[in-house]
């Protein structure tokens, strides 16, 4: 089996395109981490989610 696949790590989104299905995934570039150790909490939309909601403890990048 073979997968072409195209990846757009872009400033503001990320997107996954595959050949013969489309975009099938379109989230946006931002990560939350714990401040205290870097740990990740979320990433793409969840990360979106909490953005300026976040407390101290927790950084979105």
């Amino acid at each position: 089996m073979n997968l072409d696949i195209g990846i757009d790590l872009g400033t503001s989104s990320v997107l996954i395109y595959a050949k013969n299905r489309g975009i099938v995934l379109n989230e946006p570039s931002i990560i939350a981490v714990k401040a205290r150790n870097g740990e990740v909490i979320a990433v793409g939309n969840k990360a979106y989610n909490i953005l300026g909601k976040n407390p101290d403890t927790i950084r979105t990048i």
